[in-house]
C-alpha cells in the first residue's frame, strides 16, 4: 500500500490581526507557567489550555504564535492538539453531548444512547447544530463504568443512560450552564 501524503509545507492558514496570545497571556505563561519547566516544551499544555479556555478551541494561527512564543516547531504543537482529544481544533457549540464510548458503555447501550443523541440533535457524531447550540461527541472514556452507559452534557455527568431519557437531558443543558 502506498502512502498518501499531502503538500502542506505551503499551507496557508486564516490569520485576523489580533493576536490570540495577548499580552497578559504572554506575561501569565512568562512569569507564572515557563519557570516550573526545565525546558519552554513543558509548558506546551498550559499554554494550549489558556488559549481553549478563553476562545473555547484553539485555531491554527494561536497553534503558531504559541510556537513562536515557546520557540517551539508548529508542529509539535500540532501534533499535540490533535493527539489530545480535550482539544478543539474547531469552534463547538455553547453545549457539548459526550457520549462514552469505552467497552463497558459499548457493552451497554452505547450505541443506542449515541443514535438517540444524534436523533434528537439531527446531526452526526463530531459536528454542531446550525444554531451553535449543540456539539456531539464521543470520548474514549468518562471514568463512570459503573454506571454504563454514560454521557456528559456540558460538566453534568449522566450515568444508566437509557435512549428515552437523552432528549431530556439534552433539553436541561441551558438549564444548567453558566453561559
Amino acid at each position: 500500500m502506498a502512502w498518501i501524503t499531502k503538500n502542506s509545507a505551503g499551507a496557508t492558514i486564516e490569520r485576523r490581526d489580533e493576536p490570540y496570545l495577548t499580552d497578559e497571556m504572554r506575561k501569565h505563561l512568562g512569569d507564572e507557567i515557563l519557570p516550573r519547566y526545565e525546558t519552554t516544551l513543558g509548558a506546551l499544555l498550559p499554554a494550549l489550555h489558556e488559549i481553549q479556555h478563553t476562545y473555547g478551541w484553539i485555531p491554527p494561527q494561536a497553534m503558531h504564535e504559541i510556537a513562536d512564543f515557546l520557540q517551539v516547531p508548529p508542529s509539535d504543537v500540532i501534533d499535540t492538539v490533535t493527539f489530545y482529544e480535550e482539544y478543539w481544533t474547531n469552534p463547538k457549540g455553547e453545549h457539548v453531548v459526550a457520549v462514552c464510548r469505552s467497552i463497558a458503555c459499548e457493552f451497554c447501550g452505547q450505541g443506542e444512547v449515541t443514535q438517540a443523541c444524534k436523533d434528537k440533535l439531527g446531526i452526526d457524531v463530531g459536528e454542531t447544530t446550525e444554531d451553535g447550540k449543540y456539539t456531539l461527541i464521543e470520548l474514549e472514556c468518562l471514568g463512570a463504568c459503573g454506571g454504563a452507559p454514560a454521557m456528559l452534557v456540558d460538566e453534568k455527568l449522566h450515568e444508566f443512560v437509557k435512549p428515552g431519557e437523552v432528549a431530556s437531558h439534552i433539553d436541561d443543558a441551558p438549564k444548567h450552564s453558566s453561559h
